[in-house]
Order: structure tokens, then sequence, then C-alpha cells
């Protein structure tokens, strides 16, 4: 144990703690933005040869996924520019000003697309962080997340304590009478709260194991962490109680049931089953989410009242979409293509500051390379879950597989709202997937023990 073990850790729970807002809270996400930057730096100067088929994998998705956004800030000739679809009203702007079309980018705004682009600094420093630098701990970024979670739980109690005036909400556009936490956004915080649920089940899997394998000491220490991560579990369930968020209701029941199987099976792989009820289970609350209104809480006057549904915000986005394939309208660019696609008459005073659902947006503003992005990274994690859950392990890695089910739970939410679009939420889904992308280090080096004793034997 070094200090730069806790530095994926420490620099988690500052996410969680600036970088709740999607839209607003540009002072704080520039501060994580410039933390990122060292982790960065020092971890591409740092060459590591042992890194997992996987985690490279990982890393050139990541890779593919930066060059997508800067392709869109290249300058194109007037030309191939007009030739895009949706570039029309733009081109006909500049001939009614008595202009000709200048060299412009694939993005329609080029500048939006690049903030984006350093929005997820923070997200690429933890991933680099883990598979390069091995700056982390599994158990100590598992005891982070609890522990900030648990401080946003508190947070979230004294804001309803306070009603509509609590100083205890940190964003000017917020969902005012619900339990937000750190976040602008009930559904946000709601994500975490579901995130925070495998990874307690990863510590009680892990306490159990080590309680039934050491001396008496470490069995009472084992059941005292046993306890603790019960007294979690329900500040956990109080959490999402007083949130009211309808995702996170709808999805805590696969979360949990997912979670139970980490603990159940803790030793050998699942059941055949399992992976069939938990999908079915998944695509029903997502099914419920995605027909209901717009409100954040699920027993919210705002919910009740909205006469627009996440349906409806999904068709006028896939329509725009289909309009500028195949290459997207750029990123940044949502909100202006989408006021120019709804229907006026029908606006309410609530506008549309992103899809609320992620790969709807995505469709819209990366097209097909986008699309190609996502479904290969589906299929990855596809490949990780069955390895990591599969019987061929010879010690589980009891966290990878909480990380495969708080990815999922990411996923699946991004399908109906946005939740990756904040600082906090992008951090923890990455941090998830470089757990997923090879064994922790503890794991590895037991089972390199173990196969090191065999060939010894053998000889």
């Amino acid at each position: 144990m070094t200090l730069r073990h806790f530095i994926v850790p420490a620099y988690l729970l500052l996410c969680i703690l600036l970088g709740g807002a999607s839209a607003a809270g540009f002072l704080p996400n520039l501060v994580l933005q410039l933390l990122a930057l060292p982790i960065i730096v020092a971890a591409l100067m740092t060459s590591r040869s042992n890194m997992s088929r996987a985690a490279r994998a990982l890393l050139w998705l990541t890779a593919a996924m930066i060059a997508l956004a800067l392709i869109q800030l290249i300058p194109l000739p007037p030309g191939l520019w007009r030739g895009l679809p949706g570039r029309e009203r733009v081109a006909e702007g500049f001939e009614l000003l008595g202009q000709p079309v200048p060299w412009l980018p694939l993005s329609l705004r080029p500048e939006r697309a690049l903030a984006g682009l350093l929005w997820l600094l923070p997200a690429f420093a933890v991933l680099l962080g883990i598979l390069r630098l091995g700056a982390y701990r599994a158990p100590y970024l598992a005891w982070a997340l609890i522990a900030v979670t648990v401080a946003a739980v508190m947070v979230s109690a004294m804001q309803l304590t306070g009603g509509a005036q609590s100083p205890f909400y940190f964003y000017s556009v917020t969902n005012w009478g619900q339990g937000v936490g750190f976040f602008a956004n009930s559904n946000h915080m709601a994500t975490l709260l579901l995130c925070v649920i495998p990874f307690l089940a990863a510590l009680h899997a892990e306490a159990l194991g080590n309680g039934a394998q050491s001396s008496s000491k470490s069995m009472r220490r084992s059941s005292g962490i046993i306890v603790i991560i019960a007294g979690v579990g329900m500040i956990i369930l109080v959490g999402l109680a007083i949130n009211q968020s309808l995702a996170g209701l709808g999805l805590a029941v696969p979360v949990i049931g997912a979670s139970i199987l980490l603990v159940r099976y803790r030793r050998k792989a699942l059941p055949a089953w399992a992976p069939v009820i938990g999908t079915v289970l998944t695509i029903a609350a997502v099914a419920a989410i995605f027909v209901a209104p717009l409100g954040s809480g699920a027993f919210s006057e705002t919910a009740r009242s909205s006469s627009e549904s996440r349906g409806m915000s999904v068709a006028i986005t896939g329509n725009a979409a289909v309009e500028h394939l195949p290459l997207g309208s750029g990123l940044g660019t949502f909100v202006d293509i989408y006021r120019t696609h709804e229907d006026h008459r029908a606006v309410e005073p609530p506008y549309m500051n992103h899809a609320h659902s992620d790969l709807a947006e995505i469709a819209l503003e990366t097209g097909v390379p986008g699309i190609i992005l996502v479904l290969l990274l589906l299929a990855w994690w596809g490949r990780r879950a069955w390895t990591i859950w599969g019987a061929g392990q010879k010690r589980p890695d009891h966290f990878a597989r909480a990380a495969t089910i708080a990815v999922a739970a990411i996923l699946a939410h991004s399908l109906v709202d946005y939740p990756l679009r904040t600082a906090a939420i992008s951090v923890l889904f990455a941090i998830c997937l470089a757990l997923m992308a090879e064994p922790r280090p503890v794991v590895r080096a037991a089972a390199d023990r173990h196969e090191e004793g065999l060939r010894h034997l053998s000889a």
C-alpha cells in the first residue's frame, strides 16, 4: 500500500462532490478537468508491457472516441460541407447575407464539441490512472464510493427538511423538493445510489470469504464489516425512497437482484437462468420509465403535469438524427437541432438541454460512427461480463463482478436519461470499465502464486 493507491479513489470522491451537474457547475468542473491533466500526463509517460488484451481493447475504444470528436473539428471544403445532410439551412443563411460558405467543421457547434471533449477529461484520467498507473486498490474505490454516497444521502435528507429554500441545494437549476444530494438532477443521484449497491455486495462477499478462511480475529473483523455494510445498505434504500426518481426505483429491482447473486454465487459461476431474468427485469424497468412523463420524481407535481414523455423526446431526437445521417450534426448541437424539430405549439417552459436518451443524442450528434462505437462498447462489456462471471476463474474478482452490474445499470439508465453527461457518473463509469478490463492486483497476484505452486508440484 502506497500513497499512489489513493490517487484514483480520492479523485473519484472529489468528482462526485463537485461534478454533479451536466449544464451548470462550470467552475467546479473546470477544477476537475485541471486536476485530471497531471494524472493523464503521468499515465501517458508510464509504459506498461503486461496489460491485458481487454484493457488494450478498452483503450483503443477510448482512442477511437477521442478521434471521432477531433475529426468533427477539422474544417471541410465548402463543396464537401454543403453536401452533408442537415447543413442546408446554414448554407441558406450565408446566401441571405450575400457571403460565400467558408471552410467549416463537421460539427455545427465546434466550440461546444471542444467543450464536450474537455468535459470527459476526468473520465479519461481515472481510466488511465487504473490501467496504466495502477493508482488504486479496488476496496479503496468501493469505500470511497460508499462514504461519499452516504454523505449525499444525508445532504438529501437536509434538502427535504429545509424545503425549496434549503441552502443544501447546490445548483440553481435542480429538482426542488427531491433528494438530489450533490447533483442537480435527482435521476443522476439515483444512478449513484444504484451503483453503490453491487459494491456493497462485493465487500460483503470479500468479508465472507476472508472470515471463512482466516483466524478468529479476522472473523471478528469480517463480521464487523458485514454489520457496517448492512447499515449502509439501509441508508441507500432510504436514499432511493427520498430521491423519488422513477428510474432509481425501477432499476433498483434488477440491481439488487444481481447484487444478491454476486454474494450467493461468490465462489462459482452464475446459473443459466440468472442473466435471462435480469435482462427481462431491466427491460421492463426501462420500458416503464420510457413511457413516463419527463418529471424526474415518481410522485412529483412536475411528473403529473408534464404532457411530454421520454418517448416523445426520443422520437423527435430520432427524426432529427435520421435527417443528419450518416455523420450526424456534430457534438454539442443537440439543443439547437432539437429546437428546430419540436412542435412549438406544445412547447412548455422547461427546455431540453439533453435528449432523455443518451443513445438517441449520440445518434443525432455522431451518426453512424458513434453508433458503431456504442455497439463495440456493448460487445466488449458482454464479452468481459461473460468471462468475469464464468466458471473458468480460479478466484472470482468480486469487484469486477460489481463493476459489470454498475455498468449495466448506467447503460440501462442512459437509454432513458443522460447520467453520463455529468463528470461524477462518467468517472464512476470509467472506473467500472477499468475494473472489468483486468483482474485487480491482489487477485492477479494470488492466481500467479497458485499457478507457480502447481508448477513446482508438477516438477
